[in-house]
């Protein structure tokens, strides 16, 4: 079965085959830390994601979630105690 994509014909084959864009990438990572993802995703990950995008951009946003935990307490901190 052929898709017509951009005014071209793309087979299934090729499809499958094709890389997960960073943004995909993102958008299973953020699924998978609030554990709702689609099956269909899901499985075009394991297919068509490499295991090194998934860990780098894994780590990148564990790190960018415990920043953003750490500033808010800063930032809490600040008011609840009196200077």
């Amino acid at each position: 079965m052929n898709i017509l994509r951009g005014g071209t014909k793309v087979s299934e084959e090729n499809q499958e085959t094709k890389k997960l864009t960073l943004l995909q990438v993102f958008g299973s990572v953020i699924s998978s830390f609030l554990g709702v993802q689609k099956n269909a995703n899901r499985e075009r990950d394991f297919k068509r994601g490499r295991a090194r995008d998934f860990i780098i951009v894994g780590i990148v946003l564990t790190v960018l979630f415990i920043l953003s935990v750490w500033g808010v307490v800063q930032l809490v901190m600040h008011f609840a105690i009196p200077s």
